[in-house]
């Protein structure tokens, strides 16, 4: 086969009937015509002598072999945005792009403050932040879509080897409660107190209760014993449901910052008991790394830690050829931690 069969143009459209569902969508998303995309499609499998869709729903569904196809061509257009990247990096010290992933909790509530550290720093650099559960933020690293990622979750055993996880920071899971609490004039509680309270926690299947479950497991503290009295959907959810005083909660202490500045809800230790999680720094160690992720590594992840953090050099890198370090725009003023 002299020639390839498929275009890139192919493979992007090919992606987007498969995250779309339509045809139509598709082209919709892509700024083309329905007739366009179609034709596409027609010449792809024509190309290739074999049929990409089931076309008797009315879902478009990819068959064996369209399955086939957008895994590689995910793997062919993600390399080409990583070549698309570092080349931008050679023509452009001041330019370029950082795509940064995270957890639900620190993509919330730390990330947001560490761009805008970097954006100060280098105006230039355009920033994406990509939010979701760690498991899909440690797949996204490792086919490359994300540069580096800040989770607080376990990567999952099938990537653990071919990531780079370094211990970031401690994260705690502070117990809070409405100011008007019975408890809230006490500096501290006891275990056993925890479970004569009534709590309220994020949905059972969420990845985020889940970890926070295991931290709590491993502190000592009896999760089946807790009375959950409410489930919710997320962080703001609940801390709004215990300001209004309907039960206490488990959240991290970077959510809360802003509400415990303002009065309105109260942090309650527990005696002997540090509730604790470490939050993790990942890389791909075998993709490019640019200089706009060589600087938010080694300039802005140690603003926000007390930890002393040792990240492996990138292969090219092993054999003396660093990457230039971006030129700062202008002074950072001190971060708060």
């Amino acid at each position: 086969m002299s020639d390839l069969p498929f275009t890139l143009d192919q493979l992007r459209i090919l992606k987007a009937i498969a995250a779309e569902g339509s045809f139509k969508r598709a082209a919709d998303s892509l700024y083309v015509s329905q007739p366009a995309v179609s034709l596409q499609v027609q010449n792809l499998e024509r190309q290739l002598d074999v049929p990409l869709f089931d076309r008797g729903g009315r879902r478009a569904q990819l068959t064996e072999a369209g399955h086939l196809l957008l895994s590689y061509g995910d793997r062919i257009l993600s390399l080409c945005q990583e070549t698309c990247r570092a080349i931008e990096d050679l023509q452009n010290l001041q330019g370029g792009t950082l795509i940064v992933g995270a957890s639900q909790t620190t993509g919330t509530y730390l990330l947001p403050r560490m761009i805008g550290l970097f954006r100060q720093t280098y105006p230039d650099v355009a920033v994406q932040l990509h939010v979701h559960s760690t498991r899909r933020t440690s797949w996204s690293v490792a086919n490359g879509q994300v540069d580096l990622a800040i989770i607080g979750g376990e990567v999952p055993p099938e990537l653990q080897d071919s990531l780079e996880i370094v211990p970031y920071s401690e994260d705690e899971l502070a117990l809070i409660m409405p100011v008007f609490h019975p408890l809230a004039s006490s500096s501290m509680i006891q275990r056993e107190d925890l479970y004569r309270l009534k709590f309220i926690a994020l949905d059972s299947q969420s990845t985020i209760r889940k970890v926070i479950d295991q931290v709590l497991t491993r502190c000592g503290i009896e999760t089946r014993r807790l009375k959950i009295e409410m489930e919710l959907n997320s962080i703001e959810a609940i801390k709004t449901a215990v300001q209004s005083g309907l039960g206490v909660a488990f959240v991290s202490n970077s959510a809360i910052e802003k509400e415990l500045q303002m009065g309105v809800l109260h942090r309650t230790k527990i005696d002997s008991v540090i509730v604790n999680r470490t939050l993790s720094v990942i890389f791909n160690p075998n993709r490019y790394r640019s200089k706009a992720a060589e600087a938010f590594t080694h300039e802005i992840l140690p603003q926000f830690t007390n930890r002393t953090l040792e990240f492996r050099r990138q292969t090219k890198e092993k054999n003396g050829a660093r990457p230039a370090a971006l030129k700062p725009s202008a002074e950072v003023p001190p971060s708060p931690k």
